[in-house]
């Protein structure tokens, strides 16, 4: 993924989620609502060019915890 889209996902995130920061998106992190959860599979769906099904999200059936697994492995998979 490139930087430009890193950062354009990272403040899509932060604007969803009402916080400033890296830091204050890794705490926020640690205790999503379903809200929160939909706000960050979103925004990182249309960083992977997937626009339209971070459109549709809401009208899907997902698996809240596996989506969090995902995101959350995915973070991890991106800090090393």
């Amino acid at each position: 993924m490139a930087a430009n889209g890193a950062r354009g996902e990272l403040a899509e995130i932060e604007t969803g989620l009402g916080v400033a920061g890296l830091a204050a998106v890794a705490e926020r992190m640690k205790a999503l609502s379903a809200c929160d959860l939909l706000i960050v599979l979103a925004a990182l769906l249309r960083g992977g060019g997937e626009g339209q099904a971070a459109d549709q999200l809401d009208e899907s059936m997902i698996d809240l915890r596996e989506a969090a697994q995902a995101v959350a492995l995915g973070f991890a998979a991106a800090a090393a």
